[in-house]
């Protein structure tokens, strides 16, 4: 009898261990998972000199123009399926891939547009975010190196999670009452400060959940309490979903990256104010100052 509960142990805690995972993880976390010959770690860089300089080892270099280039249609674009797929095997990924994502200095929005570009492309619940990003990797003691990393081409295809949105599904989530519109910029642009584009104040009938209420002055995700009381405060009920927006789709990947760890689904409008403020057909209204 007890050598079938050992068995059944057994055969439970590695689910057990997976479901605990979550997708932020910490240096400690990292450090006990770099063996795994699935895991694939990228550090994400506007230039290479910040990934030449240092990063963890086997880490490899993430240009992030890539996954979210700039058009005449707008800022921050996702690659179509065909081209991911043609740089997601060059940097190794397989479809059975686990992508550790590690942000430098304060570039934590970026990096979670890197996160969501990722799931956008099929990898959801395969990407994790490094919560303190490469300083809290060396302040845990950890070594960085310079090396470079070889590695063999990867054989993942992307397919399209469409967790990326435009203006008419905000339009019909504004209309019906399955889910929230979350503006994730600072309060004074959300109430109307100017900002350069076309028009200011927000979408009407936005919502506001601030980005930067989300990560501490160490460039770290803020505790699980703080974050939830920051969403369920807005949006109580996780059933609803959110959609989020800012000024080009950048920092409100930051909501998508926080309100995924809590169990919300998230989605982001990728055009965001950008594009919304262009169309006067689209409302948007400032806050009354009493």
């Amino acid at each position: 009898m007890r050598l079938r509960l050992i068995s059944v142990f057994l055969l439970l805690t590695p689910i057990c261990l997976e479901a605990q995972d979550n997708i932020i993880v910490s240096p400690q976390w990292l450090n006990e998972h770099l063996a795994d010959p699935q895991l694939v770690i990228l550090q994400p860089n506007f230039l290479r000199l910040d990934y030449e300089a240092e990063h963890i080892k086997g880490a490899r270099f993430l240009w992030t123009n890539r996954l979210a280039f700039d058009t005449p249609e707008g800022t921050f674009n996702p690659p179509n399926a065909t081209d991911a797929t043609r740089l997601l095997q060059e940097l190794g990924i397989n479809r059975d891939s686990k992508i550790v994502l590690c942000h430098v200095r304060s570039d934590v929005s970026l990096t979670a547009r890197m996160f969501i570009t990722l799931e956008y492309l099929g990898l959801k619940d395969r990407v994790y975010f490094l919560n303190g990003g490469l300083e809290a990797w060396k302040k845990a003691g950890y070594p960085v190196t310079t090396e470079l990393p070889v590695f063999k081409k990867g054989n993942y295809v992307a397919r399209i999670n469409p967790v990326l949105v435009d203006k008419n599904y905000v339009q019909q989530t504004l209309k019906g009452t399955g889910g929230f519109v979350v503006d994730a910029r600072m309060k004074r642009f959300y109430d109307g400060d100017p900002t350069g584009n076309p028009r200011d104040g927000h979408i009407t009938g936005a919502l506001n959940i601030p980005y930067t209420d989300m990560i501490d002055s160490t460039n770290q995700v803020k505790p699980t309490a703080v974050l939830l009381k920051n969403f369920t405060t807005v949006v109580p009920d996780k059933q609803k979903e959110i959609v989020a927006y800012c000024f080009i789709g950048q920092t409100a990947s930051v909501l998508y990256l926080t309100g995924r760890s809590l169990g919300y689904n998230v989605k982001i409008y990728d055009g965001s104010i950008q594009e919304w403020s262009r169309i006067p057909s689209l409302p948007m209204e400032k806050t009354k100052k009493e």
